[in-house]
């Protein structure tokens, strides 16, 4: 069984296949056969959907707060690793001036 190439769609794609999904009323194997998506990507993009729809609750992060909070780590991460490195880099030349 060979595997499928794995392929991208935005934002609007996947909000207007799961409207899709909603007004036919058809179950996510259906719409998910019909469209030639995975089952498991069509309910992926459902739930992610569906917080968007309603409110949040104190306390929980909406879809956009989530992707900040995610770049903001990665940078933070990438921030410390050039300290770290550039710490290393002046204890050697420091060492090597004596």
């Amino acid at each position: 069984m060979s595997r499928r190439k794995r392929r991208a769609f935005t934002e609007e794609q996947k909000l207007a296949v799961v409207e899709h999904v909603k007004s036919t009323g058809k179950t996510v194997y259906q719409a998910a056969q019909e469209l030639d998506l995975t089952e498991t990507a069509l309910r992926r993009w459902m739930k992610e959907a569906e917080p968007q729809a309603r409110p949040t609750a104190d306390g929980e992060l909406s879809k956009e707060e989530r992707e900040e909070l995610r770049r903001l780590r990665r940078e933070n991460q990438r921030l410390q690793m050039e300290r770290d490195f550039l710490k290393k880099a002046a204890a050697f030349f420091a060492k090597e001036s004596s």
